[in-house]
């Protein structure tokens, strides 16, 4: 039985938001915070093919750090904010707005790659 009649196809933002595995969407893709596992434990989907490389920080960097930024320099220009100011206001909005969307934007991207047959590219050949 081929891959594609034994395991349908199965969006990447439902399985890889939720951290799971994108042929089988059961088993689990993490072993800690973002390191992924070697392969899933119910489907046994090998891992390795997974490399989202630097994009899940891009994407905090661009919508959630960027902001967060932006709020603290408008803190700092309006109201002259003291340094114990940004310590209780900035510093937790920075760090909400940048830690919590790294692991669902690794799982979304591991299981785009899955789903679209991403792989590096190779030189065609004569």
């Amino acid at each position: 039985m081929s891959q594609e009649t034994e395991w349908p196809p199965l969006a990447p933002m439902q399985v890889g938001i939720r951290g799971l595995c994108p042929r089988c969407g059961q088993g689990r893709l993490f072993k800690g915070f973002l390191t992924l596992r070697k392969s899933c434990e119910h489907c046994g989907l090998d891992f390795s093919f997974a490399d989202p490389a630097d994009g899940p920080a891009f994407f905090v960097i661009c919508f959630g750090c960027v902001p967060s930024v932006i709020f603290a320099l408008w803190l700092e220009v309006a109201f002259t904010a003291p340094y114990w100011v940004h310590l209780v206001t900035t510093l937790p909005v920075m760090l909400l707005t940048c830690l919590p969307p790294l692991r669902p934007l690794k799982g979304w991207l591991v299981a785009s790659q899955y789903f679209y047959k991403a792989e590096p590219g190779r030189l065609a050949e004569d």
